[in-house]
């Protein structure tokens, strides 16, 4: 099986198995089908266009960055004007990001700047993403949507922040989750991630030292399965074998 296919085979295989109806006694469990096809094809789950992912779990096209195309040099300028801005406000000394503990606790402040910086840029609108049932949503993939007025071209934008020293990790810092109520891919758009490299200075603070602006259209992802369960599931009455003494 191609790479490429992957995905198709597994969205058809979870939606065949999600389609059935609930086991008779005796039957075969869905996941004595979706488990053994996941070890069989982990190999080929390794290396999937990230355009096909969307294209299959949203129906919508990702977009790649034409450099001939007087729109998108446009749009990337912009967008470069802005992240410049947000680099320079953000590495203040007052500015409120310098006292977060966390960095990872510090990208709403990325957001929140530039959708105020792209909104003041002529001819464009950035917002939050609405989802397919309405209402914006912060949490998920992506983080923005900027258009285009003139053409309405859609440009999806999603900040990433990482530590100097670390752009040749292979730990995880994207990730997509597919669900039909939450999608907030609901345009054919070019995607784009806005990486902003940060180190820290002699003060205690972080400066931000660089950003690089990625088009997800050659992207390839890898899909990790994974079983959850919540303390509600582990901590259940009926399960409980010993407990300490009150």
């Amino acid at each position: 099986m191609r790479p490429s296919f992957a995905i198709s085979a597994a969205t058809l295989c979870a939606g065949s198995i999600l389609a059935q109806t609930p086991p008779k006694a005796g039957s075969p469990e869905p996941s004595d089908a979706l488990i053994p096809w996941l070890l069989q094809e982990e190999d080929q789950l390794r290396q999937i266009p990230f355009a096909k992912v969307i294209e299959d779990t949203t129906g919508r096209k990702v977009l790649a960055i034409d450099p001939m195309n007087v729109t998108d040099q446009r749009i990337l300028k912009q967008i470069g004007s802005a992240l410049d801005e947000v680099v320079r406000q953000l590495n203040q000394p007052e500015s409120a990001i310098q006292d977060i503990p966390r960095i990872n606790e510090a990208s709403g402040h990325f957001e929140e700047l530039m959708r105020k910086l792209l909104n003041s840029a002529p001819g464009l609108r950035c917002d939050f993403p609405r989802t397919a049932e309405g209402p914006a949503q912060r949490s998920g993939y992506p983080d923005l949507r900027v258009v285009d007025l003139e053409t309405k071209r859609v440009y999806y934008l999603d900040p990433k922040l990482y530590a100097a020293g670390s752009r040749e990790s292979s730990f995880r810092t994207f990730y997509f989750e597919p669900k039909k109520k939450t999608n907030k891919v609901l345009d054919d758009a070019v995607h784009l991630v806005a990486g902003f490299e940060h180190a820290p200075r002699k003060d205690g603070g972080r400066k931000f030292t660089r950003w690089d602006l990625v088009d997800l259209a050659r992207f390839r992802v890898r899909l990790k399965a994974e079983f959850q369960g919540s303390n509600r599931d582990l901590y259940r009455p009926e399960a409980i074998v010993g407990t300490s003494a009150k």
